[in-house]
């Protein structure tokens, strides 16, 4: 892989490094401790300078999961599950990401969303719209970490106009109640 990074020794140049990685994007306080002792040979100085960053209030993980959940909410389109799981790896606290997930999700509605997902796909489908692209759109949905009720409803909902009768679509979804997670 790469070299190990330049060791810096004191806390004004590791500050400036942590300024540096703000700048870039934000971060997590997880990953600007693991960043910044990535950087010192000393592990308490980096605590030193990320206790001075939090004081100044430019690390914040409460900010940084709201901002965070919504960009992802909005710009690419993810569900709950999935935003909760990728801020679990960012480091963030349940408390901040709960929190988080919830005041998002209070402006985004989950079921539109997903809904918006399956209209678009319904229109781009070559061919009929049959049970194994049904599947596969279901699990498109839970691996974007839509909850699994609403994706089965509102696919039951989209299909329910162009089944006449035939009832085998909503039966993938009705049946894999038993093996949903």
């Amino acid at each position: 892989m790469g070299s190990e990074p330049r060791k810096i020794s004191n806390d004004a140049g590791l500050y400036a490094a942590a300024l540096g990685a703000l700048a870039r994007r934000p971060h997590s306080s997880f990953e600007l401790r693991t960043y910044l002792e990535r950087r010192t040979p000393e592990p308490a100085a980096a605590r030193r300078v990320l206790a001075r960053l939090k004081q100044e209030k430019l690390v914040d993980d409460g900010r940084y999961a709201l901002d965070f959940a919504r960009a992802r909410a909005s710009a690419r389109r993810q569900g709950g599950r999935r935003i909760a799981m990728e801020l679990r790896k960012r480091g963030v606290p349940d408390r901040h990401i709960d929190a988080a997930i919830k005041q998002v999700f209070a402006e985004f509605d989950e079921a539109t969303m997903v809904r918006k997902v399956i209209e678009r796909r319904m229109r781009l489908v070559r061919g009929p719209f049959d049970r194994k692209k049904s599947a596969s759109l279901y699990r498109t949905l839970l691996r974007a970490g839509f909850d699994p009720g609403v994706i089965r409803r509102e696919l039951y909902a989209a299909q329910t106009p162009q089944r006449n009768g035939d009832t085998e679509l909503a039966d993938v979804f009705v049946d894999s109640d038993d093996h949903a997670s």
